[in-house]
């Protein structure tokens, strides 16, 4: 069994919350993870930037980024446990992003779920050319798990 940790830095926490779990945990399932453990922030676009100043010398926000850990960790009952790492995503470039990219939000938050965890299972990229073989996944996902739907209630535009 897979464990998704949510937490919000900048943010109020959302009424899609549980919905956001389920689809990490789905995309999890596509790619045949078991037993990880995954902990996804949701966050605003200062917050975002600092980590991203801080770990990769880059000041600027950004969408997404994966700080992957990568170890077996024991766990009371289960023997192991993988702990993939964190995943921070930032709502304010989410918007801008799905704004820019003519996508809804929804659509934008599932793809940047999926790179992120994408990430963390030791998959990069050299640039955002779309023929690259983990964004090629990345889009592939994003079609199978199409029908699941994250921030339910909202407007999608």
């Amino acid at each position: 069994m897979n464990r998704v940790d949510l937490s919000f830095e900048g943010v109020s926490e959302l009424a899609w919350a549980d919905s956001l779990i389920a689809f990490t945990l789905a995309v999890l399932e596509k790619l045949g993870k078991e037993g990880w453990d995954v902990s996804l922030l949701i966050c605003d676009d200062p917050f975002i930037r600092d980590l991203n100043a801080r770990y990769r010398s880059k000041d600027e926000a950004t969408d997404v980024l994966s700080f992957v850990l990568g170890e077996w960790t024991p766990d009371e009952g289960e023997g192991k446990r993988w702990a993939a790492g964190d995943i921070a995503i930032s709502l304010d470039t989410l918007e801008k992003n799905a704004i820019y990219f003519g996508v809804g939000r929804d659509e934008e938050l599932r793809r940047l779920v999926i790179h992120g965890v994408l990430h963390l299972a030791g998959m990069d990229h050299e640039d955002n050319d779309s023929d690259r073989p983990m964004l090629l996944l990345q889009e592939k996902l994003l079609v199978e798990l199409a029908e699941m739907n994250i921030m339910i209630g909202e407007t999608q535009a």
